[in-house]
C-alpha cells in the first residue's frame, strides 16, 4: 500500500536554495469547465469581454489573428481556477492571471500584481496549468505550490 504525501522534496524551481531545505508543498488546486458553445455565444453577443478578460497575447495567437473562441474558453476555464485555488477574488483583476504558451505550445501562468500579491499572502511560490479541450467543453487544472511552513 502506498501513501500519497502533500509535500516531496523539491529539485525543480522551488530547490534547496530557494527553500532553505524546506520541502515544497501543494498550497491549492482548482479545476474549472466551461461549456465552449455557451461561451462562444457570450463573445458574439458581447465582444467586449474578450478585452476585458484577455490580455492582447491571450486573445491572439503568435502571429496575430484572432484566437477561436474554444481556445479562449480554456484560457477563461484556466483564470478560473486560479481563483479557486485563492479562494477569495474580490479585488483581483483578470489580466493579472495570463495563460502564456512556450514555442512548443505549453501552456502555463503568468502571475503579476493583484493576482501575485494574493498568492504570495498564501505562500503561494509556482503555478502548474493544463489545459484542454473537446466535445464541446473546455478544461482547465491548475495546481499552486510553495514552501511548505513549519
Amino acid at each position: 500500500m502506498s501513501i500519497s504525501r502533500a509535500t516531496w522534496p523539491s529539485r525543480s524551481l522551488l530547490n534547496d536554495e530557494f527553500t532553505g531545505g524546506l520541502p515544497a508543498s501543494v498550497i491549492g488546486i482548482g479545476v474549472d469547465i466551461v461549456d465552449t458553445e455557451r461561451f462562444a455565444a457570450v463573445v458574439a453577443r458581447t465582444p467586449r469581454i474578450v478585452t476585458r478578460l484577455f490580455t492582447d497575447s491571450e486573445s491572439h495567437t503568435g502571429d496575430g489573428a484572432d484566437r477561436s473562441p474554444i481556445s479562449l474558453a480554456a484560457r477563461f476555464a484556466a483564470k478560473e481556477a486560479v481563483a479557486k485555488v485563492l479562494g477569495d477574488t474580490q479585488g483581483l483583476e483578470w489580466h493579472h492571471c495570463e495563460v502564456v504558451t512556450d514555442s512548443l505550445g505549453k501552456p502555463s501562468l503568468r502571475i503579476t500584481g493583484t493576482i501575485a500579491e494574493a498568492a504570495r499572502a498564501r505562500g503561494i511560490d509556482s503555478w502548474h496549468l493544463s489545459l484542454s479541450h473537446d466535445g464541446g467543453h473546455a478544461i482547465a487544472f491548475v495546481v499552486a505550490d510553495g514552501v511548505a511552513h513549519a
